[in-house]
């Protein structure tokens, strides 16, 4: 046997036993170095700022976990404890006022007088109730899960950051690509990531402010619910309508017609057609504008739109890091075969 084929047998076995090992991190990984690759210009600022690359990266992973897990978290956590504290009067309370609503509608809705008979039979507040519970412990199971993976996402950004140069100069030196081409791999994704990671982070806290404040006006926890919206808002089309609906049914259920009124006009208006449909893409152009240069291949915005959309219907919530990495990494290979048939018809001609 030739050397490289048992050479080439050893990489092969160690390759399917290291896949074995990690292979319950491999998402977690693999969302730890796009995050490390979007923020790679924070890291850098803090090299220079702190002169140490171990105070750089662990500062950076501080900002991360404060910024984009610390909300979450907290969301879950109030969300977990609220839903395990809810009791049995409740629903029945709503299934009442549900009932009375359907049986004597105001004016404008008699039209669903004829249907409320089909209605109330299909209303069963026990299998409500269940259906509930059920909910409760999946959101207690999911936040959980969440925590956990949050953590060990922040671990390895942490090592991504700190061993971040070392790892691409030796993949650099292992794969068989010329270094122009790693580069301008490595260049392309970093600039695509940083767009989507500081356009998801600031139009979410845009949306998430805008929200929060008018629900505060209205006697609610505009922090709380300020933070659900701006995740809710990641979810095309549906996402707003998750928020300012339910608010809207209850504020109609206990008498205040004016307040759910202008909560369903101010998130229609003002966060869905305004800031969603007008400022949001204005958002992503500057940032798109800023964080690359005039001489880079920039993508279009409508792309990274589209591809945070397809990510999250695919893989879910994290989705929206990993939709727009794995569109900008086609794209790049797509650049590179194009630039090597173009090398390619030189050197025939």
């Amino acid at each position: 046997m030739k050397p490289q084929y048992f050479v080439a047998i050893l990489f092969a076995t160690s390759l399917y036993w290291m896949y074995l090992l990690y292979a319950p991190f491999l998402l977690v990984m693999t969302i730890a170095a796009l995050l490390a690759v979007s923020t790679s210009n924070i890291q850098i600022l803090f090299e220079k700022i702190f002169r140490y690359k171990f105070i750089a990266a662990l500062s950076s992973s501080f900002l991360l976990a404060v910024l984009f897990f610390a909300p979450l978290g907290y969301f879950l956590a109030t969300l977990t404890i609220k839903l395990n504290t809810l009791e049995a009067d409740t629903f029945l309370s709503i299934k009442e006022y549900i009932e009375g609503f359907i049986e004597n509608p105001p004016e404008y809705l008699l039209f669903i007088k004829p249907y409320a008979a089909d209605i109330l039979n299909e209303l069963n507040v026990n299998r409500v109730t269940s259906n509930i519970l059920s909910v409760t412990a999946t959101v207690g199971t999911f936040s959980a899960g969440f925590l956990k993976n949050a953590f060990l996402i922040i671990i390895f950004y942490f090592f991504a950051q700190y061993n971040g140069a070392y790892i691409i100069e030796f993949i650099k030196r292992v794969i068989q690509m010329s270094v122009n081409e790693t580069t301008v791999m490595a260049k392309e994704l970093s600039s695509v990531m940083s767009v989507v990671f500081y356009s998801i982070l600031v139009t979410a806290m845009f949306e998430g402010i805008l929200f929060g404040l008018a629900i505060s006006f209205m006697g609610y926890n505009g922090l709380l619910f300020g933070i659900m919206y701006g995740f809710a808002s990641l979810i095309p089309v549906v996402g707003g309508i998750l928020m300012w609906l339910p608010f809207m049914i209850f504020e109609f259920s206990i008498g205040n017609s004016s307040q759910a009124v202008f909560i369903a006009l101010y998130s229609i208006v003002v966060i869905s057609i305004i800031a969603d449909t007008f400022v949001k893409p204005m958002i992503i152009k500057e940032i798109n504008g800023r964080l690359l240069k005039e001489d880079d291949n920039k993508i279009n915005e409508l792309v990274i739109f589209f591809a945070i959309i397809a990510g999250l219907a695919t893989f879910g919530f994290w989705g929206m890091i990993l939709g727009p990495a794995i569109t900008a990494f086609f794209l790049t290979i797509m650049k590179l075969f194009e630039a090597r048939t173009k090398e390619c018809g030189l050197e025939s001609g």
